[in-house]
């Protein structure tokens, strides 16, 4: 085996200063709440799950529905609009801002992922970048949303796709990268 470190050195990774948002000390506490608190309440108490979130700094609307077994890494870094949507198992990794507008929805199992690493680099370094799910927007189950990409309004990512690149207003969106098949039409409920 060839000891001489060549692609990454985990050994010169580290967290920048500030890059967490809030001290060590109200991350765990977060994470002790989320493990308990949030991830153990009775699924109607949304009310009860928005308000933990809104304790810790996020900006969380107007009867947001979001499950229990959904997981926000910092939410003080998480604004989610009025009326959305977070389904079960919902994954927000929040190293960098993530939005969600009004109407949204993220489907279960769906991963937002604010930041990787830069793989270029010997020591390993985040990159972050915010994502975005705009208004009236609709993340399908299983999606994977990677650092930078903003979902568009109206637009809809098919299940299991994985989006690198933004997609456009009112798009339709599928595949191994998500690629714009269409339109999403509008309809009118009688």
């Amino acid at each position: 085996m060839n000891t001489e470190v060549e692609f990454q050195d985990l050994t010169r990774f580290h967290v920048p200063p500030g890059f967490r948002g809030r001290s060590a000390l109200v991350v765990v506490l977060w994470q002790l709440v989320q493990a308990t608190l949030f991830s153990m309440s009775p699924q109607p108490f949304f009310a009860w799950r928005r308000m933990l979130l809104r304790l810790f700094g996020g900006r969380i609307g107007r009867r947001v529905l979001i499950r229990p077994s959904a997981r926000v890494t910092y939410p003080w870094k998480v604004e989610i609009g009025d009326y959305s949507w977070i389904g079960d198992h919902v994954e927000l990794y929040s190293l960098e801002k993530i939005i969600i507008g009004t109407n949204a929805v993220v489907s279960q199992r769906s991963y937002l992922c604010s930041a990787a690493h830069d793989h270029s680099d010997i020591a390993f370094p985040y990159k972050s970048a915010p994502v975005v799910i705009e208004d009236e927007a609709w993340v399908a189950s299983d999606v994977f949303v990677g650092p930078g990409v903003t979902v568009g309004r109206g637009a809809v990512v098919g299940a299991r796709s994985t989006v690198f690149k933004s997609i456009p207003e009112g798009s339709v969106a599928f595949g191994h990268p998500a690629k714009v098949t269409g339109r999403r039409d509008r309809k009118v409920s009688q």
